[in-house]
């Protein structure tokens, strides 16, 4: 049986002989990209890059992409990379994101409870965001040699950080748990932002109707001429998609498969729908790395090394402090030393 928050603080407390007040200091520390205080995207890398996305113009192979997967890529602004992490890895990272929420995916009077704490981001509420962020079993995810090298097919770079973010635990809707799709930007299109953003699927998501990720390549593809045709006030974050209805794409995924997205391409999560089927997946991008920003290097080290969140408009964080109180530090591979930016590259 799972240790209440409260037993499994005391405990900590006590095991360590620390005071309080300590204790107080391991509160999340702002991160220096402050640029989402008040608007979507993840503070713990750039928030667009000074090197551009890969054209293939430095003449070298692909490493984890195909030749079809690019020219989708190109054409679409997402693609899917299959079984990057094993059917097993991607169970056992489910299973853990069941035990962090206290909830039984074998018993859904377990799965609705409320909020612990409240999102700003309003249109992510009771869409099944869960507030962990450096467990063990999130970096045994990132340091995947196989996602490492799927983004540096896209970045055209070997020199690379990942972003420190959470996972997702998407259940069915019902009355008074109710949500509904939504189609964004997390960045300002109009910035043509260098950036690209990713989810791993750790359960399969092949029924459109159990929510998950929707994109509009169409308009990804047409921004420039759609954007002639709207107001000049409309909401830079939010586009009215009334004239993309039949345009929706509900990417079918499989455990163990990376879907990676351009920060161009207008997305979001789509309503579960299903009876009983829970969506559950992990996010996971990376960007070239800035090893020359000390203060936010050494931010994402404090991050990784004191289990401290992300902090912004779309991260409340855990109340309970779980990563803190309740696991350890997570090890890093050679790999995961370097995309977190605890090690520079050669």
């Amino acid at each position: 049986m799972l240790l209440t928050s409260a037993d499994a603080c005391e405990l900590w407390l006590e095991s360590k002989k620390i005071a309080m007040e300590p204790y107080k200091t391991m509160a999340p520390v702002q991160s220096p990209n402050q640029n989402h205080k008040d608007i979507p995207g993840n503070p713990s890398t750039a928030t667009t890059s000074k090197i551009k996305l890969n054209d293939r113009s430095n003449g070298k192979p692909l490493r984890k992409l195909t030749e079809e997967d690019w020219k989708f890529w190109i054409h679409n602004g997402y693609v899917v990379v299959r079984n990057v992490v094993s059917r097993e890895q991607a169970e056992a990272t489910a299973d853990f994101i069941w035990e962090f929420e206290e909830k039984d995916k074998n018993d859904p009077s377990t799965w609705y409870t409320a909020p612990r704490a409240e999102m700003e981001m309003k249109e992510l509420v009771n869409t099944g965001m869960v507030e962990v962020y450096n467990h063990q079993m999130l970096w045994n995810n990132r340091q995947m040699p196989s996602i490492y090298d799927a983004f540096v097919d896209i970045w055209g770079t070997e020199k690379l950080w990942v972003t420190i973010d959470r996972a997702n635990l998407n259940f069915p809707i019902k009355p008074g748990f109710e949500y509904k799709g939504f189609i964004h930007w997390d960045y300002d299109p109009e910035t043509k932002p260098q950036n690209v953003q990713g989810v791993l699927a750790l359960a399969d998501q092949e029924d459109e109707n159990m929510g998950g990720f929707q994109c509009i390549p169409e308009l990804y593809r047409t921004y420039d001429t759609w954007k002639l045709t709207q107001p000049e006030d409309r909401n830079r974050f939010m586009p009215d998609t009334s004239m993309f209805k039949d345009k929706f794409v509900k990417v079918k995924l499989k455990a163990g498969d990376l879907l990676i997205f351009n920060s161009l391409q207008p997305h979001g999560i789509r309503p579960n729908l299903s009876k009983d089927k829970v969506r559950i997946a992990q996010y996971i991008s990376m960007m070239p790395a800035e090893e020359d920003n000390e203060e936010l290097r050494q931010w994402r080290i404090n991050s990784w090394k004191n289990r401290i969140p992300p902090d912004g408009y779309a991260f409340p964080g855990d109340p309970r402090k779980w990563e803190q109180v309740k696991y350890g530090q997570a090890q890093l591979s050679e790999l995961g030393k370097k995309i977190l930016g605890l090690e520079k590259y050669p």
